[in-house]
This record gives structure tokens, C-alpha cells and sequence, in this order.
């Protein structure tokens, strides 16, 4: 194949802007708000998951408190009531009056008792209610954080795009101005060779595969003509030529 030598150091640029798409693409995937994102959003789920079971556990206490206390109200108008029976004279016979009386003391005994629950209820309502209070500003506070690192994620990401469209279009133009075979031929090796399909031949090194070159092959590039695309004998990259080759 054959191409102006100013065509092939001008495929030189296109190759450095190659290098650079691919540097800010790395950047791009490689940015430390990706991890912290990440390690956030997930502690935010287990803070979440964590919330969930203390608002869980507040409301059974609700209900177990509203429960509890329905009962002791119960038991508190039904004692009124024997008090009232027993206050009023109505009640003569002395066995009624003792079993009256008798009710009277269990119903007191198992108003004291379900007070006691409803206290207990409580101090679990309000230990629960605590830790609702705590894991919702602990949710709050990681959710912040999460967005202010995807703010800083995308401000990022506006200025990699921003530059990486810069680039993509200058390479657009001097791609455009390099033979179409030539160019077939760099994509070609670009993708088969890491993102590298053309190299500066430089003091005989290919710097390419950073593989100084035989003398033999050497000689044969120095009698090639100008126009001459050639090929590194160890990679297969396109050697390009200039006043610093070396030859």
C-alpha cells in the first residue's frame, strides 16, 4: 500500500486522538464516584431495610398499646361497676357480698397486671420510636451524600462528554483528509491491537511495541519509498516515518 508521507504522519494525529478518546472513556468508567455511589446506595439499603423493621416494630407496639390499654379500661369500668353495686346497698346476701367483693380484688389485681403490660408496651414503643428517629437521619444523611456524589459524577461526566465530542469531531476532519484504505487499514489494526494501529518509527524503536527494530529490517525500510506504507515486523502496526526515525 501506498500513501503520501504527509498522509501517514497525519495518520499520527488521528492515532493520538485515538489514545486520548480512549484515555477519557477509562476516565469515564474509572471515576472514584462510581464506587462511592456504590458503597452508599448499598448502605442505604440496609439502613433502609433496617428503618423498615424499626417502623414495623413501632407500629405492632401501637396496636399492642391500644390493645393493652382497651383491657385495663374494661376491667377498670367493670370494677366501677361491682363498686358501684357493692356502694349502693343493693347486694344483701353475705355470700353475694363476698363474691362481690372477692371480684372486686381480682379485677383491681388484673388492672395492676395489664398495666403493667401497657407500661412495658410503651417503653418498647419508645425505644422503637427512638430507633425510627435515629435510622430515618441516618437515611437521610447517606442519601445525601449519595447525591452529592452523583453531582459530582455527572459535572463530570459533562465535562469528559463535553471534551470526548471535542475530540471526536477534530479527529472527524483529520480523518477525513487520510486515504480511505489507509484509514480501513488503521481501524482495522487499532481494533486487533489494543487501540494502537499506527507508530512513530523513533531512533529505530517502534514505539508501538517499544521493540527496536533488526537491521536487516531497517534496511529495507530505509529503501522503501517515501510513499511506502510500512509494517513493524513484531506487532504489524504501521511504522511511520519522520526525521526522528533514526534511518
Amino acid at each position: 500500500m501506498n500513501a503520501a508521507s504527509a498522509d501517514q504522519i497525519r495518520l499520527l494525529d488521528v492515532q493520538a486522538l485515538d489514545v486520548r478518546l480512549q484515555q477519557l472513556a477509562h476516565r469515564r468508567r474509572s471515576l472514584p464516584e462510581h464506587a462511592e455511589i456504590e458503597s452508599l446506595t448499598k448502605d442505604l439499603t440496609q439502613l433502609r431495610d433496617l428503618l423498615v423493621a424499626a417502623q414495623t416494630e413501632e407500629s405492632d407496639c401501637a396496636r399492642e398499646q391500644t390493645k393493652a390499654e382497651q383491657d385495663v379500661d374494661q376491667v377498670r369500668q367493670r370494677a366501677a361497676r361491682d363498686q358501684q353495686r357493692l356502694d349502693s346497698g343493693a347486694v344483701t346476701s353475705p355470700k353475694d357480698l363476698e363474691n362481690l367483693q372477692h371480684e372486686i380484688a381480682s379485677l383491681a389485681k388484673r388492672q395492676g397486671d395489664l398495666e403493667d403490660v401497657v407500661l412495658e408496651v410503651m417503653e418498647r414503643r419508645e425505644s422503637a420510636q427512638e430507633r425510627v428517629g435515629e435510622l430515618t437521619g441516618r437515611v437521610a444523611s447517606v442519601q445525601s451524600k449519595i447525591d452529592d456524589a452523583t453531582a459530582r459524577r455527572d459535572a463530570a461526566f459533562e465535562e469528559i462528554d463535553g471534551e470526548m465530542a471535542s475530540v471526536t469531531k477534530e479527529r472527524e476532519v483529520i480523518a477525513g483528509s487520510v486515504p480511505a484504505d489507509l484509514l480501513k487499514l488503521y481501524d482495522r489494526l487499532r481494533e486487533q491491537q489494543g487501540g494502537i494501529g499506527a507508530a512513530k518509527l523513533y531512533q529505530r524503536t517502534c514505539q508501538g511495541c517499544r521493540q527496536e527494530l533488526a537491521i536487516t529490517e531497517l534496511n529495507e525500510i530505509r529503501a522503501a519509498a517515501p510513499d511506502t506504507v510500512v509494517r513493524c515486523e513484531n506487532c504489524r502496526r504501521i511504522l511511520v516515518r519522520t526525521n526522528e526515525s533514526g534511518l
